[in-house]
């Protein structure tokens, strides 16, 4: 099973980006994936994460309405839309996978991380 993360780039503040997460070796439909960031000097940082089996999504608060986690079955993929950036979402994202089909909750750990990709919001 591998996660590939990829979508990161350096963008200005107010922009937009859109994170890829793309399976192999795994369909994603009963699991669990959840988009984390980890900036220098900080601990990681759970951002989103969906239930795919039941659609639950979630937000940090640091997040939630700027960022928009969806899929693409037909892609095995799931994204992470990030609109309005600012310099305090700059960090390494990754996201990660978990076999689950609990539609009330999230995962306390997942079994599959993919490589991280770079997000730099400035000016």
């Amino acid at each position: 099973v591998q996660l590939q993360a990829s979508g990161g780039g350096l963008v200005q503040p107010g922009g937009s980006l859109t994170l890829s997460c793309t399976a192999s070796g795994v369909t994603l439909d009963a699991h669990a994936i959840g988009w984390f960031r980890q900036a220098p000097g900080k601990e990681r940082e759970r951002v989103s994460a969906i239930v795919l089996a039941a659609g639950l999504t979630y937000y940090s608060d640091s997040v939630k309405g700027r960022f928009t986690i969806s899929r693409d079955s037909a892609k095995n993929a799931v994204y992470l839309r990030m609109t309005n950036l600012r310099p305090d979402d700059t960090a390494v994202y990754f996201c990660a996978g978990a076999p689950w089909a609990d539609p009330t909750a999230f995962p306390y750990e997942y079994d599959y991380w993919g490589q991280g990709t770079q997000v730099t919001v400035s000016s």
